[in-house]
């Protein structure tokens, strides 16, 4: 009896030995060599196009079932993924309330009913305001058979169920193992430490840059092909160039790695401890990055010193900064901060646009940590995602930095297909700035008495 119990686990072992290789050489010759020579077997791609033809007979079943079973929900098409408003100006708006009066009200006079219409934003700012919209995940226009994004769709059809029980299999023990972040994580960031490191020891010349610059693209698509990252890059002769600032709309942390999967980037952050100051460390010998401490991120005039002079060489990677500060939800761009269009020299905008159907790629900090955000990633479908570059802007003459900002973020928000938002994304920590209130009064005042009274 022990030898035989002895000769079962012998042969568990040896499957799972041969499961392991067998693993180990589907991820080293699928997923790692593609990513670190930069070219693609074309399996992702047919992964793609099978599972949009999924999803769209999913779709099609979902709005069948809805015809046969009224009471179901169906799946709204939406603009942009949100219910917009009607806009319109707040001179247009109040001479709606006024032409109601039975007693014509000249421009000078005040008006009760005036009041109704700040009643009404107020309300409506309450229950659905603008800026927290761009926080909650994106509204699909049909289901992606993902259970997190609805959990009623499923039970319209036997055929659909087994689809999406079968899509649960896949995704959870074929995709999220072959993915694997924590291999994948391990090798890519083993790789950059030690690669960035062996770089650093060299004589500052050429072959030092081009080493450097290899070994970053190697980590970052290492990193994208665990993703199951499918990018397309647009308008490549606008590619930010060395010596510049490349500014991009921010949905996720991952945004780097799709941005540095096409070329090298200098980063800006602050200077941590533990594990990532060991990488932050490793990668600033190779190539110079802007790592600030604590107490020089408080002081704006040496923040902006730092950048300038970055800017200033030429022959540095381009600084990526991300201007809103925060992750927006995939729909919208929203204020850019003024700092990074202060520092001078060219402006590279950067558009990205993640495609909702295959996985949300928006990070919201408020309601998950950074393992449960990557569980989420790796366990979709894929990341399919679309980047512009945009010709290179710089400031013109008599535009302050706030006027350049909004240029160039409108820019962005126009090729990515995203909202233009005037509004600050740090709202939904802070409260509304004083300078937005007195902005509103002002408008409110020129609309009563003229604009030579209020001004």
């Amino acid at each position: 009896m022990t030898d035989l119990f002895e000769g079962g686990m012998e042969d568990l072992w040896s499957i799972a030995v041969v499961l392991l290789q067998v693993w180990l050489s589907v991820m080293i010759g699928l997923i790692m060599i593609p990513a670190m020579f930069g070219f693609s077997l074309g399996v992702t791609s047919v992964y793609i196009q099978i599972l949009v033809k999924i999803l769209e007979w999913a779709t099609l079943r979902i709005q069948r079932g809805h015809r046969e079973q009224p009471t179901l929900p169906v799946p709204a098409p939406l603009p942009n993924g949100l219910i917009q408003r009607e806009g319109g100006s707040m001179e247009q708006e109040m001479g709606e309330l006024r032409r109601y009066r039975t007693q014509s009200i000249s421009r000078g006079e005040f008006a009760l009913s005036d009041s109704f219409y700040f009643y009404r934003k107020g309300l409506e700012s309450i229950v659905d305001d603008q800026v927290t919209q761009r926080f909650s995940s994106e509204e699909l226009v049909s289901w992606n058979l993902l259970t997190r994004t609805n959990h009623n769709f499923h039970y319209i059809s036997l055929r659909l169920t087994i689809i999406w029980g079968l899509g649960v299999i896949i995704r959870y023990c074929v995709l999220f193992p072959l993915r694997c972040v924590i291999t994948l994580a391990i090798i890519g960031l083993s790789w950059l430490v030690i690669g960035t490191t062996l770089v650093g020891f060299l004589p500052k010349n050429r072959v030092k840059t081009w080493l450097s610059e290899l070994v970053h693209l190697m980590c970052y698509r290492i990193c994208a092909r665990g993703l199951s990252a499918t990018i397309q890059y647009h308008n490549k002769e606008n590619k930010p160039q060395k010596g510049g600032i490349c500014v991009a709309n921010h949905t996720s942390p991952i945004d780097i790695v799709i941005l540095a999967n096409d070329g090298c980037y200098a980063m800006v952050g602050q200077c941590h401890g533990g594990l990532m100051g060991v990488i932050q460390r490793s990668m600033v010998r190779s190539c110079p990055h802007v790592w600030f401490e604590r107490s020089e991120m408080r002081d704006r005039h040496a923040v902006t010193s730092r950048l300038r002079a970055h800017v200033a060489a030429k022959t540095n990677l381009p600084i990526l900064i991300f201007p809103e500060g925060t992750c927006i939800n995939n729909t919208s761009v929203m204020m850019f901060k003024k700092g990074s269009f202060e520092i001078g020299g060219t402006i590279y905008p950067v558009a990205i646009k993640y495609d909702p159907r295959f996985g949300d790629a928006f990070w919201n900090s408020a309601k998950y940590n950074m393992v449960s955000y990557l569980l989420r990633m790796m366990t979709s479908w894929a990341i399919v995602v679309n980047v512009w570059y945009l010709p290179p802007m710089t400031r013109e003459e008599g535009e302050d930095a706030a006027q350049f900002a909004n240029r160039v973020k409108s820019a962005i928000a126009h090729q990515g297909g995203l909202l233009d938002m005037a509004w600050d994304g740090s709202l939904k920590r802070d409260k509304v700035k004083e300078e937005f209130k007195e902005q509103q009064q002002k408008m409110y005042s020129s609309m009563v008495v003229g604009k030579k009274h209020s001004s």
